[in-house]
């Protein structure tokens, strides 16, 4: 089991958890200074134009109808609830308004401010703005401010509730969302460790098609392929272990046997010429191996230039032409015009030369093996073409493993690694090697990328 504070389920969790929580925080911020506030400046700013009306009336008039207009504001009954008004003389005398206890008249002249009142009786909170009238007067203009306070109350529950609410479904969500992580890795971990016991048919279940689906899809195939190997690799040491016992097998016996009778000259003469053809049988299956390794390593590839695959097949044709005149095979070439492909020119040409080895060999006598080229918009391919028994169907897939011979006997000439280099060649020309039966004998293909595709 992991620790919790080293779980990136948690530490993602818990990053969710903290981007929810700071947003709802930004959030409410803007919310609140969006409403408090702009209520808060369209109370200032009527407190201002109020002030500015009555200033603009007292001169108007001389300073004779002010306390009229006031009262007639206090007893319209619109805002009358929330209106403050206050005239006081030069000497400090409560000439008009509603206000029975007022703030200092230190405070400052042409500022809003707030300030405790008592308005009709009741000790409130208001918003006042005070101004010095031309006679030496001092002019009160405010609003309650009590209204706004069960606003801001009101405004704060609110968000406090939706903050809460939202802080509870975070932390639900936070968690569904680290349960989830943890239950898609959980089955891929469980997967693995079974795997890692040694049982290699386990696969993840794939309950979706998000990312954790692709992945373990992915997985599953690399598991496929794992196993293919293991398969594959049991299946070569198989091989090695026969194809190299029975040499070493024999030469053993050839030179015990030279040993062990008459040790003449000749005898042992013909037991070490012998043991040098079978070591060297030996040293040629090594060799392709590492021709295999060395083409599945990629080492090559920068070494590619474009190829003239025409040119290849006339070459390899005329070096097997009379291998296949001697086995009474009719060996001919089919090209199209200009065919190239990028690459290693040694590799393909030991790739076409595998290829015509196999169908001169099993094709029989009599047969015709035809090697050609064909080229299109999209691809260029090298062709063997033979018209003898071809091979069974089922063993198709299977032909291109290391050692896989489809003679289980093993009586037939060969190592069963031939169709392997070819393979391993091709696929590392970003090609493929084909192999099909047509009406008569085997189609033996690979595909590869025309040269000004590849080399792109």
């Amino acid at each position: 089991m992991y620790r919790f504070h080293t779980s990136l389920a948690t530490r993602l969790m818990l990053g969710y958890g903290v981007l929810v929580t700071v947003s709802i925080i930004l959030v409410s911020t803007v919310f609140y200074f969006g409403t408090i506030g702009i209520l808060g400046q369209n109370i200032d700013a009527k407190i201002i134009s109020i002030s500015q009306n009555l200033t603009g009336a007292f001169q108007a008039s001389r300073g004779e109808d002010l306390s009229t207009e006031i009262n007639r504001q206090l007893s319209d009954r619109i805002d009358s609830d929330k209106e403050i008004f206050l005239v006081l003389s030069p000497a400090g005398r409560h000439l008009a308004g509603n206000l029975s206890t007022w703030p200092s008249t230190n405070t400052p002249l042409g500022q809003l401010v707030t300030r405790d009142v008592v308005r009709d009786g009741k000790a409130v909170s208001a918003r006042l703005l005070i101004s010095r009238l031309p006679n030496g007067e001092l002019l009160f203009v405010g609003r309650d401010l009590s209204e706004q306070k069960s606003i801001r109350i009101l405004v704060w529950r609110a968000l406090a509730a939706g903050a809460s609410i939202s802080l509870l479904l975070t932390i639900a969500g936070a968690w569904f969302f680290r349960h989830q992580i943890e239950t898609r890795i959980g089955e891929i971990r469980r997967t693995a460790l079974e795997i890692e016991a040694g049982d290699l048919t386990r696969r993840i279940p794939i309950l979706s098609n998000d990312e954790f689906g692709l992945l373990s899809l992915d997985i599953n195939l690399m598991l496929d392929r794992i196993e293919h190997l293991m398969d594959s690799t049991r299946h070569v040491s198989n091989a090695i272990a026969h194809d190299l016992r029975t040499p070493l097998s024999r030469i053993r016996s050839k030179l015990d046997d030279a040993l062990r009778h008459d040790m003449t000259v000749e005898a042992l003469s013909a037991a070490a010429y012998a043991a040098i053809e079978g070591i060297d049988d030996l040293i040629l299956v090594f060799e392709k191996l590492l021709q295999i390794a060395e083409a599945e390593s990629g080492m090559r590839a920068k070494l590619f230039e474009p190829v003239d695959l025409n040119r290849i097949v006339l070459d390899m044709v005329d070096l097997y032409d009379a291998t296949a005149e001697g086995r009474q095979v009719i060996l001919k070439a089919s090209l199209k015009d200009a065919v190239f492909a990028y690459g290693d020119r040694n590799l393909l040409a030991s790739a076409v030369a595998s290829l015509i080895d196999n169908a001169i060999k099993y094709a029989g006598a009599g047969a015709t093996v035809e090697v050609s080229t064909i080229a299109d918009a999209h691809s260029v391919s090298l062709v063997v073409r033979d018209d003898g028994p071809g091979i069974p169907t089922e063993e198709l897939p299977r032909v291109t493993e290391r050692f896989y011979r489809v003679d289980p006997s093993r009586s037939l000439p060969g190592n069963g690694l031939g169709l392997s280099i070819v393979s391993a060649i091709a696929t590392l020309h970003a090609g493929k090697l084909m192999l099909e039966n047509g009406v008569r004998g085997l189609i033996a293909r690979i595909t590869l990328l025309p040269a000004e595709v590849a080399s792109h």
